[in-house]
């Protein structure tokens, strides 16, 4: 086939295939003089040369989804990041972190690497990105995953597909629970607590918080003597304020989320929670 003899109709049909721009998918043809495949590899050559070429760009921006398989008992959250707001809110790319969720749900990839590379309509993930990075001119990628299971997770996707959360409790799913899992991940996405509980936080958390205590008393004029324990103190209201089942309910402050959790079920309580934001 001449460059004379690409019509329309096979600018939208490699259009169709490949999701690329008309011009791209005219000179694509022009390219190869009409021969489809090579007119795909071309578009996803093209797709390599300008990840290659942004490779140095900065893509803070992007769209979080977290989705569960039907029995709630695995769950995952994929971040795909772009450079532009405006990338980040069109739909056919939150559409295509949705497929990636999906496949990562399908799989249990165990890893953002394990992810990319799975297949996904004939190549890999990882090819299929490089797809977008054609299709779109910037730069994305699977920056942040995670994967949790457990006996009922809970999914939340924060307005805006910004932020999401899943939320692992320890109990078989109920309408009752399921309703108390998403104020427990809206809760989390607001404070952004650092454990479950106190057993849960880093140690090097825990010694920065007793330091800074003291040198916070001290600063007071406090006696030395009496420094370990005001740290101490100090300590017991970071593991209020900063651990999930001490804090306060956001929906009514006179029960911790602990309290909340036990008074919809009966041993009802969180066993695991991730959360991943722009």
């Amino acid at each position: 086939m001449s460059t004379n003899t690409i019509s329309a109709a096979d600018v939208n049909k490699l259009r169709q295939m490949t999701g690329a721009g008309m011009m791209d998918c005219k000179k694509a043809l022009q390219e190869t003089n009409g021969d489809f495949d090579s007119a795909v590899d071309f578009l996803r050559k093209k797709g390599a040369k300008i990840s290659a070429n942004r490779a140095d760009r900065d893509a803070k921006e992007g769209a979080i989804i977290a989705k569960v398989t039907a029995d709630n008992k695995l769950g995952v959250i994929v971040q795909l990041s772009c450079e532009t707001d405006f990338v980040a809110k069109n739909e056919d790319f939150v559409a295509f972190v949705h497929k990636l969720a999906d496949i990562a749900l399908t799989n249990k990839a165990a890893s953002a690497d394990a992810l990319k590379a799975l297949p996904m309509e004939g190549l890999t993930v990882a090819d299929k990105i490089t797809e977008q990075v054609g299709k779109i001119g910037e730069k994305i990628d699977v920056v942040k995953y995670e994967i949790v299971s457990g006996e009922n997770i809970v999914p939340y996707i924060h307005a805006g597909n910004k932020l999401s959360v899943l939320v692992s409790l320890n109990l078989a799913p109920s309408e009752a629970n399921f309703i108390a899992g998403k104020d427990v991940a809206m809760q989390i996405a607001a404070l952004n607590p650092v454990a479950v509980d106190k057993d849960g936080v880093d140690p090097t958390i825990v010694e920065r918080e007793i330091a800074i205590g003291m040198d916070q008393a001290r600063a007071e004029g406090k006696p030395e003597a009496m420094l370990e324990k005001i740290a101490q103190g100090k300590l017991g209201k970071f593991y209020k304020e900063s651990t999930l089942l001490n804090q306060e309910f956001v929906k009514d402050s006179s029960k911790t989320i602990a309290q909340m959790l036990e008074s919809i079920e009966k041993g009802l309580t969180v066993a695991n929670f991730k959360r991943i934001s722009l």
